[in-house]
């Protein structure tokens, strides 16, 4: 058999993954973390007119087509009110591809990336394919990111730590004095903040604040994606930007690794962003009577869960068993070690479903808490 790469050893299968295999053809979906809404159709219109025109044959340019660029930025002036440069933006493939160039542009092996435990999946096998450390910091009992915490873990290798608000696999919602504080830490340590905001238009209480926002130092890198924005997770299409010097070297890595990210998906994206925005109102209020129903009906239960602010992502605590016997049952849901270490005792639950789906894997639930702690 042939050597393999130390670095790709360290990483496995999600068990995100493991989880989805193990689960029956039938089995109620509520381990993905994906909008059940459909794309815009002005932005499926755009792909299909740019296909049309011949304008998707080739290549475009790097970082992407300018009118995209010139959208993310006049995206980002108008939610955050911040001045981003079209030249400072790179178009992905979808925002985990802005997550590994911004880690690959800036950790080295020995480095450590300080990342949230529990924490998006990507987070962890992205550092460790950089050949960098992942440092795993708990989360508070609200399961948001403590910046004492984090700052508390920096060392004479850190180079860079992770923020992910509204949160994935959490729901949480950081407040605003924390985003000023982790771009006060980035700032003072010299540090980049990589700030996971691909969640940010699901906000059901307080409000999405970007470090990018405090940030006066050039210590923030955005990423962000129209996945999850406008129910577009098959386009694959995403951004990164940041301060000048830090995305001429991201697009070193992107250019190798990607050379530009799908054409008919940069021309579905710039309609997405500069159209009718009107789907964002419409997901966010379906996805806050969803969270609604889910919690009070698995604290009904008897299962503790804090209080999703954001995002579509419910993590309650759960017994032993639980996750595995829901699983059995036909209701797919992630054990939380998946999501880091920190994550043992609790459970990644997706709410992006239909609401009668929602209340008939309740029922489920029900019976395989009922289960569990008959058993213990």
């Amino acid at each position: 058999m042939p050597k393999f790469s130390d670095r790709v050893e360290r990483i496995s299968i999600s068990g995100i993954r493991e989880v989805f295999e193990a689960a029956g053809e039938d089995a109620i979906n509520l381990g993905l973390g994906q909008p059940d809404f459909p794309t815009p159709d002005h932005a499926r219109e755009a792909a299909v007119e740019a296909i049309r025109a011949g304008e998707t044959d080739a290549y475009t340019g790097n970082k992407g087509i300018l009118p995209l660029r010139e959208a993310i930025a006049a995206k980002h002036e108008r939610d955050q009110g911040i001045d981003v440069d079209p030249d400072d933006v790179i178009a992905t493939a979808g925002g985990s591809e802005a997550l590994h160039i911004a880690l690959e542009a800036h950790a080295d092996p020995g480095d450590e990336v300080i990342i949230p435990d529990p924490g998006f999946v990507s987070y962890d096998a992205l550092t460790k394919l950089t050949g960098a450390e992942p440092v795993p910091v708990p989360l508070r009992d609200d399961l948001t990111l403590d910046p004492a915490a984090v700052e508390e873990a920096i060392t004479d290798d850190t180079v860079a730590f992770i923020l992910n608000s509204p949160g994935n696999p959490t729901g949480a919602v950081s407040p605003p004095e924390d985003i000023r504080d982790f771009a006060r830490i980035a700032r003072e340590h010299d540090i980049l903040c990589v700030s996971d905001e691909v969640y940010e238009y699901t906000v059901f209480d307080g409000e999405h604040r970007s470090p990018a926002e405090f940030d006066d130092g050039g210590n923030t890198v955005i990423v962000n994606s129209s996945s999850k924005l406008y129910s577009m997770t098959g386009w694959r299409l995403g951004w990164v930007t940041g301060a000048s010097e830090r995305v001429e070297r991201m697009l070193r890595v992107h250019q190798y690794v990607q050379a530009c990210a799908s054409a008919p998906a940069q021309f579905a994206a710039e309609a997405a962003l500069t159209g009718d925005q009107s789907i964002v109102a419409e997901m966010t209020e379906s996805f806050e009577r969803r969270r609604d129903l889910l919690v009070s009906g698995l604290e009904a239960v008897g299962i503790h869960v804090p209080t999703p602010r954001g995002a579509f992502y419910a993590m309650p605590e759960v017994p032993e068993g639980f996750v595995d016997e829901c699983i059995e049952r036909g209701v797919v849901i992630v054990p939380g070690e998946a999501f880091g270490e920190h994550g043992e005792g609790y459970a990644r639950i997706s709410y992006a479903t239909d609401e009668e789906e929602l209340r008939e894997a309740i029922d489920i639930m029900q019976d395989a808490y009922e289960a569990v702690t008959a058993q213990a």
